[in-house]
């Protein structure tokens, strides 16, 4: 499992590196994944501060280049160096801001995998606040419904979709992925739906990729505004509930 992280962020500046209850945010992010226990847990970033924040909490960081456009590009190189040998054929993307994503949503990400057909694989939840229908922030799955709480992707738009009565998807950024996949998304360009919606996941749509979702019960709180931050410092105060 990878987590990549810089400090790019215009918002919240040094978002990684931000307290939450004693330790930075990344550390928060790195301790979910490992309590996923689904396989070794790495940090890939450019920052030294960040890498030297993970090692001082005795967790795994690798540096990569500064020159990424995406966490995918990221992680890419990161898996390169930490097993070039390619032990491991499928690895999990989690985002370096979401410090109160559930082990169990980590693992539910997995569960496509098991079947070849599928390429990377993610989450959903179903949209319940009115405001998030039509906000372009809030990411939107369009898919079919296999059974099981399992979804084959159609289409990721920040529109309103699909049209009429039922739930409405909101995506969230995590990924599985086959690592022949990530070789082969690493080296296409950027497609044209991808520039149109701003949406890294339609280049592997476009490409012919196969996407599968599980839904999960709650999106993970994602961190990007000084109210964020203090949202996921109540929510992961001692004796918060879960």
């Amino acid at each position: 499992m990878l987590i990549p992280a810089r400090l790019a962020a215009t918002r919240l500046p040094d978002k990684p590196l931000l307290d939450i209850h004693g330790l930075p945010m990344i550390v928060h992010v790195l301790k979910r994944a490992q309590e996923a226990d689904v396989g070794p847990v790495a940090v890939a970033t450019d920052t030294p501060a960040i890498a030297d924040a993970v090692r001082d909490h005795g967790g795994l960081a690798v540096m990569t280049g500064t020159h990424h456009a995406s966490g995918s590009d990221r992680i890419h190189e990161a898996l390169g160096r930490l097993d070039p040998d390619g032990r491991h054929d499928v690895l999990v993307n989690v985002q370096g801001d979401l410090p109160t994503i559930s082990p169990g949503a980590v693992r539910a990400s997995l569960q496509p995998m098991a079947d070849v057909e599928v390429s990377l694989a993610t989450l959903i939840a179903g949209i319940r606040e009115e405001a998030d229908r039509t906000a372009s922030h809030v990411v939107k799955f369009i898919g079919t419904a296999l059974g099981g709480g399992r979804h084959r992707a159609l289409y990721f738009t920040r529109a309103t979709a699909p049209w009429g009565d039922g739930v409405l998807w909101h995506h969230i950024g995590l990924y599985a992925w086959r690592r022949t996949a990530l070789d082969r998304f690493v080296a296409l360009p950027p497609s044209p739906l991808e520039q149109r919606e701003k949406l890294e996941q339609l280049r592997a749509l476009e490409a012919g990729m196969r996407i599968d979702a599980m839904e999960v019960a709650e999106v993970p709180l994602g961190v990007d505004t000084p109210a964020d931050l203090e949202k996921a410092r109540r929510m992961l105060a001692p004796g918060a509930a879960a």
